[in-house]
């Protein structure tokens, strides 16, 4: 337990110390996003729905992670001695 505890504990601390400067849109699609906002055109709708939904994803994710320990640390301890 305590070598799986380490090694996300390694691995996350690798991703998070990687601090490269990365664009991540294409020049077209910034344009896209940052005059769309002014002429209220669909494609940024567009842009912004993608974005929500890729959003959700992660959080949805954890949200049941979460819930999966909530559930599992809330059940009685049949070792406690009262």
């Amino acid at each position: 337990m305590k070598k799986a505890m380490l090694l996300v504990l390694l691995v996350f601390s690798l991703t998070t110390l990687n601090l490269s400067v990365s664009n991540a849109q294409c020049a077209m699609c910034s344009i896209n996003a940052e005059q769309g906002v002014e002429h209220g055109n669909s494609q940024t709708k567009g842009i912004n729905a993608g974005v929500l939904s890729l959003l959700a994803a992660p959080f949805l994710l954890m949200g049941g992670i979460g819930f999966l320990w909530y559930r599992k640390y809330k059940e009685p301890h049949t070792n406690s001695p009262l």
